[in-house]
Parts: structure tokens; C-alpha cells; sequence
């Protein structure tokens, strides 16, 4: 990739600043705060200190605000009764605390609906009684689950679907921006495309299309579920917990195969989870896996990875040192070309709320780096 031509300054205004509209969603700037699981909230509901939580990102300048993974009503769907669930009227009334707070400080927010499929241990809570939900049976290993892990039957399906529709009906009707669908990472969307999890032979499996199925009634169900103009953004990701070489896709024609089906479905916006940014997608191009995905779709697409953890990254900012392959003029570059639309700031939001506006005003010697403390805290 050829150097910037624009100085660092000039590009944080031009790149990182500039607002964007994704339909009728108006965003101030291209940062987002990625979606982290918090084990924050007791019983699954998430109390006053969750909403002051995004509150503070809201406030500090983050453009977008993906919640942290949230259950949607399946006994099947969680592993842990201290993250939020977005059912019940206690968890919904919580909800409906958060997403007033980040509106009130000037914030936009959409919530992550998460269904943990074949990456949940038999016997986890919050329904330890409940199986394991893989389409094939099977670990992200490829092994067995066993007895607490059947094959899900259509009727399974189906209570799946709808229980994405109506956790995305209850964010419409709170008031929410949108919503994203956990489609990465080893869960359940992502073992339907996988094709090492999904080996069924029943129109759920085969083919990249057929292995759209699921995320394709998912998203269709969604939109009936919500408005014609109400944001679904789709996460995806290649790597898998334990392997990080894993591949939908081994090529860009692969990906367009998973990719269009679900574009025709409703999807309007793709987030590429990358465990680093920079790294390319594939070879004979420096695109990441956002690049590609936008590229392929034309639709907006949402990058992350590793950004603000270096601190060669921040002191190329100030102008320290020169820039490194990781620095933030190539991140800078990437967006002033559109490569991707947004990119998702993680673990350095957790530890500086106001990451965003002290970068925006070169504040760098104000930043609080993250620490594996901020793990155990809502600050």
C-alpha cells in the first residue's frame, strides 16, 4: 500500500471524523465501540451501572455503540447468567435504561443478538438442562457432542428464528438504532456457514447457499419483525476460538457465495471481525476481510482488531516515531479510501471511555491505556 499523502492531523479529520449515513441512520464519525462480553449483569438483567457504562462511551465520542453479546429467548442460547439477555421484562427494562442514557448523551446504539450454539458446554447456565445447538452435532473440533448435543429438527429452527425476530422487535420498539446479528466467532449463525460444523444433508447444508439457509430466514424474519429502513448489521468472521486459522472462505469467490445470499436477505450493513485490521484477507491483496467484504457487496462494512493497543500506534498519532505497519495512518488511509466505513475500537475503549474525542483533539497524553483490570470493572 502506497504512504499517506495527507499528514496524520488532516487524516484523523478526513477519515476517522467525517459522519457517515447508513439509510436514516446518522452517524457523528467512523468510530464504533466493538461488542465485548461483559459479565456485568447478575440474573442476565443489565442494571443503572451498564447504562452509565455506555453512557460514558456515548459521551467520550464514539459514533456507534455495539452492545455487548446479548441472549435472545432460547434455552439454548447463553453459558453464563451474568450476561445480558434481551427477554424477559426485567432484562427489556434495563434495556430500555441503556438506551435512553446513550441517547441522552448524544450517543447512537444498536444491541448484538447472540446465540452461542455448538460454543457452549452442556450444563451452563442460565439452562443448565438445555442441549447444546449445532447443526451437525458437532464441536468447532469437529468431534462429537454427544447426547447433550441432537441435531437440531425444523421445529428447533424455528424457535430459533423467532427468537431473533422478537429480540429485534423488542429493540425496535425501545427505541434501539439497529441491531446486529452475532454471525462470527464459532456460534450459531457461524456454524451453519461453516461447512466443518454443518453437515446436514436437509436444506440447512450442502452448498455455500444452502448454508445461508439459517442466517438468511434469520435476517428476513428480522426485517418483517422490525421496518423497512431499520438498520441489521451481520458480524462474520473467519477465525474461530482455538482456530485462528480457520476459513469460511479460501477465496473472494467463496465469500461472495456466503456473502450475496445474505445481502439479498436485508443485511445492510457487514462488520468482519479480524483479530488484527491490517492483516490481509487474502493473498494478492492488501484488503482485510471488511475490504473484501465491501468490495464484494458494495454494502457498508464495520472493521476491527487490535486498534489503539499498540503504543506505537498512539505515538505515531503524536509524531513520535515513524509510521509502523500497524499505526494509525494506515488505518487512516484505509478509511480515507473507503476500503470500510467504520471501524470498531475494543479493549482501548474499555479503558479509556473518552478514547475517541481525546484522539480527535491529539489529547494523547491524557489517554488511559487498557489493563487486564478493566476485565473485572465497568468503568
Amino acid at each position: 500500500m502506497a504512504p499517506p499523502t495527507l499528514a496524520v492531523p488532516d487524516l484523523l479529520t478526513s477519515s476517522l471524523f467525517r459522519p457517515l449515513d447508513i439509510g436514516p441512520l446518522h452517524l457523528p464519525n467512523r468510530v464504533a465501540m466493538a461488542p465485548m462480553t461483559r459479565h456485568h449483569s447478575p440474573g442476565g438483567v443489565p442494571g443503572p451501572d451498564v447504562a452509565e457504562y455506555y453512557a460514558r462511551r456515548a459521551a467520550g465520542g464514539v459514533g456507534l455503540i455495539i452492545t455487548e453479546g446479548t441472549y435472545v429467548e432460547h434455552p439454548s442460547a447463553g453459558e453464563h447468567d451474568a450476561v445480558p439477555r434481551f427477554y424477559g421484562e426485567d432484562a427489556l427494562d434495563g434495556w430500555s435504561r441503556v438506551v435512553d442514557a446513550v441517547h441522552g448523551a448524544g450517543g447512537r446504539i444498536i444491541p448484538q443478538l447472540w446465540h452461542v450454539g455448538a460454543a457452549r458446554a452442556p450444563g451452563t447456565p442460565p439452562f443448565p438442562d438445555a442441549p447444546v445447538m449445532s447443526p451437525s452435532g458437532l464441536r468447532l473440533d469437529g468431534t462429537p457432542i454427544g447426547e447433550a448435543g441432537p441435531v437440531p429438527g425444523q421445529g428447533d429452527l424455528d424457535s430459533i428464528v423467532h427468537a431473533f425476530a422478537n429480540a429485534a422487535a423488542s429493540a425496535y420498539r425501545l427505541g434501539f438504532d439497529g441491531v446486529e446479528l452475532h454471525g462470527a466467532h464459532g456460534y450459531l449463525i457461524d456454524n451453519f456457514l461453516w461447512a466443518n460444523t454443518n453437515r446436514r444433508a436437509d436444506g440447512y447444508g450442502g452448498d455455500a447457499l444452502a448454508r445461508t439457509r439459517l442466517a438468511r430466514e434469520i435476517v428476513t424474519a428480522v426485517r418483517e419483525a422490525t421496518s423497512p429502513e431499520f438498520p441489521i448489521v451481520l458480524r462474520m468472521s473467519q477465525w474461530k476460538p482455538y482456530a485462528y486459522d480457520a476459513k469460511l472462505a479460501e477465496t473472494p469467490q467463496e465469500l461472495e457465495a456466503i456473502l450475496a445470499p445474505l445481502v439479498d436477505a436485508g443485511v445492510d450493513v457487514l462488520h468482519g471481525s479480524t483479530r488484527r485490521y491490517w492483516e490481509p484477507e487474502f493473498a494478492g491483496s492488501d484488503l482485510n476481510l471488511a475490504g473484501w467484504m465491501k468490495k464484494l457487496t458494495g454494502l457498508p462494512t464495520i472493521s476491527v482488531g487490535s486498534v489503539g493497543l499498540d503504543g506505537h500506534f498512539m505515538d505515531t498519532i503524536a509524531g513520535a516515531v515513524a509510521p509502523s505497519a500497524a499505526g494509525i495512518d494506515q488505518l487512516l488511509e484505509r478509511l480515507g479510501a473507503d476500503e470500510f466505513d467504520l471501524i470498531a475500537v475494543g479493549r482501548a475503549l474499555l479503558g479509556d471511555p473518552a478514547w475517541s474525542e481525546k484522539v480527535r483533539t491529539g489529547r494523547l497524553d491524557e489517554l488511559t491505556p487498557f489493563t487486564r483490570a478493566d476485565l473485572a470493572r465497568l468503568t
